[in-house]
């Protein structure tokens, strides 16, 4: 069936001499990988849209197996993301991630929306660290792991919610906090800024401003929560760590 979608190219891969296998997330199936046939010739129209973190429209014969893209326009190239090492960094991380953790031809509207605010977001402005957190915890939630933050993970209260607990999964209020005696004491503050992090949209931030002691505090929690619970390497990662040291 020829299906009209909105994507982005969140992974490449060569076939064969002149083709690709191009991963897409979508606004109408979610992920789909799919046939992108004569794309590795430089004068094909299909190569200029099979790009990473291309945004286009595409016509997509949807099958039960690998599907074929039938044609593509591109709607944003993603210039400012691929000219820049840092940009290309956190865009490959937020691709990786929605690989590994989201099903094929699973809709999901609301992923999309969130992947396509934050790539904007990282072609747009100097940092992106804020908006890539927020995003990982919205694809947490999508891979079935995703922290408890608006009650205690045990008892159900929901108030005095400071101590996050990566054992238990989420929060621990201050009567449950001793089951986990390695549980992290979060500002009320940090805490905060947590639950927005995993509940609020992207577009409904204006701007932010975070003090760089509460990104790098909830930087090193939500890395810890992913290698307790993600089960994947990432390899996009590991690179924007070794930038981190570079920079």
């Amino acid at each position: 069936m020829l299906e009209k979608m909105q994507g982005i190219v969140i992974k490449t891969q060569d076939y064969g001499e002149t083709h690709k296998i191009v991963t897409l997330f979508s606004n109408k199936l979610g992920k789909i990988p799919a046939i992108a046939r004569g794309a590795k010739k430089p004068k094909s129209r299909m190569a200029a849209v099979t790009q990473p973190f291309i945004i286009g429209e595409f016509f997509i014969y949807v099958n039960s197996g690998l599907s074929t893209i039938q044609q593509g326009d591109v709607i944003n190239a993603s210039r400012k993301v691929r000219e820049d090492i840092v940009k290309t960094a956190y865009a490959s991380y937020i691709a990786e991630l929605t690989d590994k953790l989201s099903d094929a031809k699973t809709p999901d509207p609301e992923l999309y929306s969130q992947l396509h605010e934050t790539l904007n977001w990282i072609a747009e402005e100097e940092d992106a660290a804020v908006p890539v957190m927020m995003y990982e915890l919205k694809v947490f939630a999508r891979g079935g792991f995703g922290p408890v933050v608006n009650q205690c993970v045990h008892c159900g209260q929901r108030d005095g919610l400071f101590t996050f607990s990566i054992a238990e999964g989420g929060f621990l209020c201050l009567q449950c906090q001793h089951i986990d005696s390695k549980a992290v004491r979060l500002t009320a503050k940090q805490a905060h800024l947590l639950r927005i992090f995993a509940d609020v949209g992207l577009e409904r931030v204006g701007s932010i401003s975070v003090k760089e002691e509460n990104k790098k505090q909830l930087r090193k929690l939500i890395d810890a929560y992913y290698d307790a619970y993600g089960g994947y390497y990432l390899k996009s990662k590991r690179f924007l760590h070794q930038l981190d040291k570079l920079l």
